[in-house]
């Protein structure tokens, strides 16, 4: 057994090349076994194992500095940067995290979770270093899904005009290598960064500039030839073409191969591009056949692939999944964008049937919501199906492109509130506040399953910039009876005593009936409000309710600042309502990864916590 002996990257150099091979093996079967029972991103870890080692025997870490884009394929990383034994609490609450965190270990010199940031990342890092007159390599790994996302491109932009070392891996995963093409272009790289040749050429060009008029028109004319017939035959024009030199493409499963081309990198005083190319899911069948539902999969059985602890009951997303079907049937105007969640959203139904009517844009939120706002402009219904903590990083676009023109773009916000063991850079816990405080938009969050459905009608027909926003995980499907139509900027009172109100948003209100339970036993009588609107929010029914009651509690899975319960608040207090009010929201601070109720408790949004915190205030 290898991987015992490996505590640190230095463990690795002294193995042969033979033991490499096996201790990748052994990589391999440690991490499916480990996954099964964590769950995690699997997928795109069994592909980067290779490359990983690679990257540590080539340079010298922790001096030198890996920056992983987003960060989901570092498990292996992890592993040889003595964290072996974190993988039995991996993605779990005050365990290690499944992403790197510069908290956690010196070999982790950025935190990162969202895509398309390495390269900026680590261009920043190369300033710092030539500022301060140090000397160590800095390499952005980026893989081709996230290379798609639009700050890549401004940071390779910015990187060609580098005449300083800075080395970035492309991870792709989707082409495979032409034997013809990969041949030559690997003779090419080796022969352009020889030292030998790169003293020669540098010699040569500058012989050829020193001679009189014609010196510099004829350099120019053997760079135009040479980079015309590289065109032929290199793959990486693209980025030679913008200034940055390409070296590749390179087999992601040959640890000698990117050990040399790495090596070669390093020689070069400007940016670099190394194309290496993997196998996404390589050693495990069943993720190398599906390597989007290993991605990032829940525990596992091991010999099929087939998922543990199926409920049967559908989540949010399946629920989604059938009404935007039912939708695009009844409407040939509503068409679907997505930035590379095809799946994850749950389109793939709705992709089937009308594939003239689906747009996956990649990863790139940005160009998503403007890109849905042009063909608002146009007669469409577009709707918008992205994750809670992706959609923040287009908030400049909902805001120009979308709601300054009053342009109907509807959006379907999936994993609003806390997602779990992805942890802080994935928790939906922002979007109430930062839509809320664009003018014009439309807030929503249903209680149920069956209020997905209502509301994602309503919002279809409505007429102008509006967002559904609903939680990972298990649809609840409590409430059945109560379904009262949806009427723009109307709550829904479900129970109405006096005493207590509670008013829930969205996923909220199914807490907020356990907490409902708890305080009757203690003798309270308790109104429950669904929210549905957190913009514009029902403000009769806030005055309503405050002339029965004694307290008024807010609660929501989203932040507390800017969110629904101090917008409340604030309306209470400039209307003059004489009644007190208590918010129920998530702290302010970054919250880290566990599972759903473990962060609920920490948070003191679950329904004990709740209900202590009203029986404290009751009593004051």
């Amino acid at each position: 057994m290898f991987l015992e002996r490996i505590n640190s990257p230095e463990d690795l150099k002294r193995l042969a090349p033979g033991e490499l091979k096996a201790l990748a093996s052994e990589i391999r079967e440690f991490l499916i076994e480990k996954i099964s029972v964590s769950g995690g991103h699997l997928a795109s870890n069994l592909g980067a194992v290779e490359l990983t080692l690679a990257l540590h025997l080539a340079f010298n870490t922790p001096k030198d500095k890996i920056i992983w884009d987003v960060g989901h394929q570092s498990y292996t990383h992890k592993l040889i940067t003595g964290r072996r034994e974190g993988f039995d609490s991996l993605r779990q609450f005050g365990g290690m995290s499944g992403f790197p965190k510069r908290g956690e270990s010196v070999y982790d010199c950025f935190n990162t979770g969202h895509s398309s940031t390495s390269i900026s990342a680590g261009l920043g890092m190369v300033r710092a270093r030539d500022l301060a007159g140090e000397d160590y390599s800095v390499v952005s790994v980026i893989g081709d899904g996230s290379l798609t996302g639009g700050m890549a491109f401004e940071a390779l932009n910015n990187a060609a005009t580098l005449k300083t070392n800075f080395i970035i891996i492309l991870n792709d995963n989707e082409m495979s290598i032409s034997e013809n093409v990969g041949g030559m272009s690997e003779a090419l790289a080796g022969l352009r960064t020889a030292d030998a040749y790169t003293g020669l050429k540098n010699e040569v060009e500058k012989a050829l500039e020193m001679i009189p008029v014609v010196g510099e028109k004829t350099v120019s004319s053997i760079r135009k030839t040479k980079r015309g017939i590289k065109q032929l035959v290199i793959p990486g024009m693209l980025f030679e073409n913008m200034g940055l030199t390409y070296l590749g493409p390179v087999n992601g499963h040959n640890i000698s191969q990117m050990r040399a081309v790495f090596n070669q990198a390093k020689k070069l005083n400007e940016g670099v591009i190394v194309h290496v190319v993997t196998k996404k899911g390589k050693g495990y069948m069943p993720a190398e056949r599906h390597p989007s539902r290993f991605h990032g999969t829940s525990p596992f059985e091991i010999a099929t692939g087939i998922p543990k602890n199926r409920t049967g009951k559908a989540n949010y997303t399946d629920v989604f999944s059938t009404v935007i079907r039912k939708l695009g049937e009844r409407d040939p105007k509503v068409v679907a964008v997505t930035a590379a969640m095809s799946d994850g959203t749950g389109l793939k139904r709705f992709k089937l049937k009308y594939p003239d009517r689906f747009f996956d844009v990649g990863i790139a939120e940005e160009h998503a919501v403007t890109f849905a706002a042009g063909m608002a402009a146009s007669g469409l219904k577009p709707v918008f199906c992205v994750y809670s903590s992706f959609l923040q990083r287009a908030y400049d676009q909902i805001l120009h492109d979308v709601c300054m023109q009053k342009l109907h773009v509807t959006f379907a916000i999936d994993r609003a509130g806390l997602v779990g063991a992805d942890g802080e850079t994935h928790h939906g816990l922002f979007d109430l506040s930062y839509l809320s405080s664009i003018p014009g938009m439309t807030v929503m969050a249903p209680k149920n399953k069956w209020e997905l459905s209502d509301m994602m009608k309503f919002a279809i027909d409505f007429d102008g910039p509006i967002a559904v926003r609903y939680p990972r995980g298990q649809a609840y499907d409590g409430l059945k009876d109560f379904r009262a139509p949806v009427c723009y900027g109307k709550s829904e009172i479900i129970y109405k005593e006096k005493g207590i109100a509670l008013f829930a948003v969205g996923s909220m209100v199914e807490t907020a009936e356990a907490v409902r339970d708890r305080l009757r036993e203690k003798g309270y009588e308790v109104s429950l409000v669904n929210v549905r609107f957190v913009k514009p929010f029902d403000k009769e029914v806030i005055r309503d309710m405050a002339e029965c009651s004694d307290l008024l509690v807010t609660l929501e899975e989203n932040v507390i600042s800017g969110g629904f319960g101090e917008q409340f608040l604030e309306y209470v207090n400039e209307a003059h309502i004489g009644c007190p009010v208590l918010n129920i929201a998530v702290p302010d601070e970054f919250i880290e990864h566990g599972s759903v109720s473990q962060l609920k408790k920490h948070a003191g949004i679950d329904a004990d916590s709740i209900t202590e915190r009203i029986l404290n205030e009751a009593k004051t």
